[in-house]
C-alpha cells in the first residue's frame, strides 16, 4: 500500500512527539523513580536493621 507525502509527515511529527515524551518527560521520571525508591528502600531496611556495621 502506498503512503502519501502527508501521511508520512504525520507520522514523523507523531514520531518526533513519542522521542520527546520519552527522552525528555518518561525517562527522567523514571530515573527519579528508581533512585528514590532505592533510596527509600535503603532507608527503611536501616529502620529494621539498623544502621551498616563500620
Amino acid at each position: 500500500m502506498m503512503t502519501t507525502d502527508h501521511s508520512q509527515a504525520v507520522t514523523k511529527g507523531e514520531e518526533a512527539r513519542a522521542f520527546f515524551l520519552l527522552a525528555v518527560v518518561l525517562f527522567p521520571v523514571l530515573s527519579v523513580a528508581v533512585v528514590g525508591g532505592y533510596g527509600f528502600i535503603i532507608w527503611m531496611s536501616q529502620l529494621v536493621f539498623g544502621p551498616p556495621a563500620g
